[in-house]
């Protein structure tokens, strides 16, 4: 029986976090070894097994792992007791195309999955809520953080200033080359473009290129939504420089299993 290596964080008490690594599963190939995201191209008997071994490691039954259908955009989705009691495919329709999911339930295990994307865990002591965040370019210029924050606020009573924040392993500064046309996007939503962005030489060649910060960037929301600088702690993980332990798009190709960085209240 193969055991999901998992890269845990130390965000709040009674509180799991965590980050998969590509280690511990039974997936083969670019999405070896431990991948539970349905829509990258992996084989379905693999997810199976490898969302049964996080279930015995974290403890809960299997509709308590919740991995939404991302579309890089906002959505937010909340996930009550009422929800799990819901019929497979339910649950699948009311899980597409969000970007975000929160709980304030014990033992359930909200994440996001990313390969090179920017996952945020979000924790709420106070009122034992907990949420994770996928914010790629995109829903990092469209300021999905700072949008689940606000429905943490509307849904639990959240006060930001009692937030945990970690963020996970995504694409670093360096490694996230931009065209104009992506930097311009940025430019014109108001972005502190000296504080995230700067032209780096191109490997090879004394072409320039845009570079921008996305972990910057989310950290600059979240502080902006209140968040006390000190309760926002980064794992410094480069997915594209290290795709021996970590899945990346741009590396791998899309066709590659993902990371899933979940949270979950004890």
């Amino acid at each position: 029986m193969q055991k999901p290596q998992l890269h845990y964080y130390d965000l709040d008490d009674n509180v799991v976090a965590f980050s998969s690594t590509r280690h511990g599963g039974y997936s083969t190939g670019s999405h070896g070894e431990f991948n539970i995201n349905e829509h990258c191209g992996d084989d379905a008997t693999a997810i199976a097994r490898n969302r049964q071994i996080l279930c015995e490691e974290l403890g809960v039954a299997d509709a308590n792992v919740i991995v939404p259908h991302q579309t890089h955009g906002v959505e937010v989705r909340q996930i009550a007791a009422d929800f799990l009691a819901l019929p497979l495919p339910v649950r699948k329709m009311i899980l597409d195309g969000v970007d975000a999911v929160m709980t304030n339930l014990e033992n359930v295990c909200v994440g996001v999955s990313t390969a090179d994307c920017i996952p945020i865990l979000l924790s709420d002591s106070r009122h034992g809520a907990v949420c994770a965040v996928h914010a790629g370019w995109r829903g990092t210029l469209s300021r999905v953080v700072m949008r689940a924050v606000a429905e943490m606020r509307l849904a639990y009573d959240t006060n930001p200033a009692d937030l945990k924040a970690v963020i996970g392993p995504g694409i670093s500064f360096d490694a996230f080359e931009v065209g104009d046309e992506v930097y311009e996007q940025f430019v014109a939503a108001n972005f502190d473009m000296q504080g995230i962005s700067r032209q780096m030489k191109m490997n090879g060649s004394e072409e320039y290129k845009w570079h921008i910060d996305l972990v910057e960037c989310n950290r600059q929301q979240l502080q902006q939504c209140g968040l006390a600088a000190g309760n926002i702690q980064s794992c410094g993980i480069c997915t594209y420089s290290n795709t021996d332990d970590y899945f990346s798009a741009r590396k791998l190709g899309i066709d590659s299993g993902r990371i899933y960085s979940a949270v979950m209240r004890k």
